[in-house]
């Protein structure tokens, strides 16, 4: 029985890796929705710097965990590096100008051949190099972390099975959903402080759920909307565009350090065709 083209993700999601990749998504669900359990008080941004140093011990623990199960080694983190170089190159080129986010295109096509786990820690990285190159550390970088980690886990989860024009179309549409996620996740993380209590938008401390939760999306319809859309038509256009093209580099090169196997060899055994030479992974080793 055939394997898929990326069968083998850069960091394969075995039952501890898993575990910890939930464990942080869970951690980072109440680092970004505590306002909607809070029941009194009002929380200060003096929380930052432990939001921050939690979200870099998560993609810590992320790749500790996954390097001790043997499912990450030298050519995974050398290619964690590159990505996040493409990424911190690219997302100065437009500096989130009306909602146009070049570094997205790196987090979703990455994401989506090398797999949820690399994802994760390509959108952590990635930010965090970025902000350091650019001084854009502050308050909103560990929300920026876990919501471009989320972004790139994301497209690693998609349907592994769909490819071509079907593959493209459904990136395409998820960029929409995860670009608009992206806002209004970070809408989220400084909504609380921005508005202070006395407006009509405000955050109320111990208020219902449902009525923060429509204070917030009104905040975020009135004062974010261009951005998100401006952000999910850049990064669509860049997918259709040079989407095929990046996803075939990404998947040979993911081929040759032994990810995945090589295309026309997936091709020649989904054909029913016997190939003429074996796809060789690390160690030596072929695939049936």
């Amino acid at each position: 029985m055939s394997r898929g083209p990326d069968a083998t993700p850069a960091v394969p999601l075995r039952p501890r890796t898993i575990v910890v990749l939930a464990a942080a998504t869970a951690v980072g669900l109440v680092i970004f929705g505590w306002p909607l359990v809070m029941t009194e008080g009002f929380i200060q941004v003096d929380h930052v710097p432990i939001a921050l140093g939690l979200v870099l011990s998560l993609v810590l623990v992320v790749l500790l965990v996954a390097l001790a199960d043997g499912g990450i080694g030298v050519k995974a983190v050398a290619l964690l590096g590159l990505l996040s170089a493409v990424g911190v190159v690219l997302r100065p080129l437009a500096g989130g100008t009306a909602g146009i986010e070049t570094v997205f295109l790196p987090l979703v096509l990455g994401g989506r051949v090398l797999g949820p786990g690399f994802g994760f820690a390509l959108g952590s990285t990635t930010l965090f190099a970025s902000a350091l190159l650019t001084g854009g550390v502050g308050p909103w970088l560990p929300y920026q972390m876990l919501a471009a980690s989320w972004v790139a886990m994301g497209a690693g989860l998609l349907p592994r099975g769909v490819r071509g024009r079907w593959e493209v179309a459904m990136l395409a549409g998820y960029a929409v959903i995860a670009s608009v996620g992206y806002g209004l996740a970070m809408n989220f993380s400084f909504w609380p402080f921005q508005l202070g209590l006395g407006t009509e938008l405000s955050f109320v401390p111990g208020a219902a759920t449902g009525e923060n939760i429509h204070r917030f999306l009104v905040y975020a319809v009135t004062t974010s909307l261009v951005w998100e859309i401006g952000r999910a038509i850049t990064t669509v256009v860049g997918i259709v565009v040079i989407g095929p093209l990046v996803l075939a580099t990404l998947r040979r090169g993911a081929s040759q350090v032994g990810f995945a196997p090589a295309p026309a060899a997936v091709e020649r055994h989904a054909d029913g065709e016997h190939a003429d030479t074996p796809n060789t992974r690390s160690g030596g080793r072929s695939d049936p």
